[in-house]
């Protein structure tokens, strides 16, 4: 039975839902198409069991607002598969998803690294599909951009961590940072950070968190990541002065900055009325609901939004989306000084229209964003096109 519920559908999109699924073998997938006003629809594929079809849409609409709000000539769109990371027949559902997606793939969407995919699985992809450029964020050895071992999602979330400090007066030299979530991004913002000097005095993973006071030694976390989410179980037990927290404790720890880089959601109203840090950068997509956003504002706290912190991942995936038929790779450090340039002059930017208008950054960075896609749509001389396959 199909839902007959256009209720999803508002001035902006989506244009394009694609469910696909194969009843033997369990596999379950959706592309959202959101907004192709100022470019083709681009946005990650994660990989989670407990994934929806309205996460998927919601991540596709923040991939609208990230690609206007930094001013790259792309539209927003999102995948997800519904299955296990973890599990052994990833590589074989990840297969079947992208066979199945043949028709967008690549010509109207393009598969990114999201939650649960790694640069390997970008390569599984273009393989599928014999096209390099069915996939970004593939290994260097096949040609690609690769995010996760240059971190540049993480490297762009410390820049604005750094700008979001100066704007209020500080520095991030000697600054206090707490990063919940040790993943990809979390590792890169942690590393990023501790070489512009400030102090990470708390991680956390789906374990727990482990905390110092005085600051955690950022080289041997990295290299204690091996350990995976027990990491935090390790550094407590064998680093003098750490002491393990239970998951989510971090997120009310005194600190200067308080970065969420794990998944969406983690801060309601009532966290975020005891969070003591003075900045919050959204390192993961949607870390805090509306009502949190709220309640930070009416406290004074300073929030970068997610689609100003966290789109360094855009910006090198402009480069690889550029670089996909070229025979010539693209420099390491000519990616990461972009990110780097572009999320500090945009966090800045996003701050000082917010306090113009006196409304909270999410709202400054969303007009903005909206008001190029807008003007998009204006000169295209579409109002938006609506296609939903189910």
């Amino acid at each position: 039975m199909i839902a007959d519920d256009f209720s999803h559908v508002d001035e902006w999109g989506p244009e394009k839902v694609v469910t696909v699924a194969e009843p033997r073998s369990g596999m379950r997938g959706v592309l959202v198409i959101d907004n192709t006003a100022r470019g083709m629809g681009k946005g990650g594929t994660r990989m989670a069991p407990d994934l929806t079809v309205s996460e998927v849409g919601r991540l596709a609409r923040v991939m609208t607002w990230k690609w206007a709000a930094v001013d790259l000539g792309f539209g927003g769109a999102k995948a997800g598969i519904r299955w296990d990371p973890a599990s052994p027949d990833k590589e074989l559902h990840l297969r079947r998803f992208v066979r199945a997606l043949a028709n967008e793939v690549p010509s109207e969407y393009v598969v990114g690294l999201d939650m649960g995919l790694g640069e390997d699985d970008a390569a599984v992809v273009q393989d599928e599909l014999r096209d390099r450029g069915a996939a970004v964020g593939s290994p260097r050895e096949t040609g690609g951009v690769p995010y996760d071992q240059w971190g540049v999602t993480g490297h762009g979330v410390a820049g604005a961590a750094a700008a979001a400090l100066a704007w209020t007066g500080g520095a991030v030299a000697g600054s206090r940072v707490v990063v919940q979530g040790f993943g990809a991004v979390g590792r890169a913002a942690a590393r990023r950070l501790d070489a512009l000097g400030a102090q990470v005095v708390a991680v956390s993973t789906a374990a727990g968190a482990v905390h110092r006071p005085d600051g955690l030694d950022v080289p041997a976390l990295l290299a204690a990541a091996a350990h995976g989410d027990g990491l935090v179980h390790h550094v407590a037990r064998d680093v003098p002065g750490a002491r393990l927290l239970p998951a989510g404790a971090e997120l009310l720890l005194d600190t200067d900055v308080l970065v969420p880089a794990a998944r969406q959601d983690v801060l309601d109203a009532q966290l975020a009325a005891g969070v003591r840090a003075r900045v919050v950068v959204e390192g993961a997509n949607l870390p805090a609901d509306a009502a949190a956003l709220r309640v930070l504002h009416e406290r004074g706290v300073v929030v970068v939004p997610d689609f100003i912190a966290n789109a360094g991942g855009v910006v090198a995936a402009a480069f690889a989306m550029d670089a996909r038929y070229s025979v010539f790779p693209v420099e390491e450090q000519r990616v990461l000084d972009a990110v780097a340039d572009r999320l500090s002059r945009n966090t800045v930017d996003v701050l000082d229209a917010a306090r113009r208008a006196g409304e909270p950054p999410h709202a400054a960075a969303r007009r903005l964003a909206q008001d190029r896609v807008r003007a998009a749509m204006d000169r295209s001389g579409r109002p938006g096109r609506v296609h939903v396959r189910l």
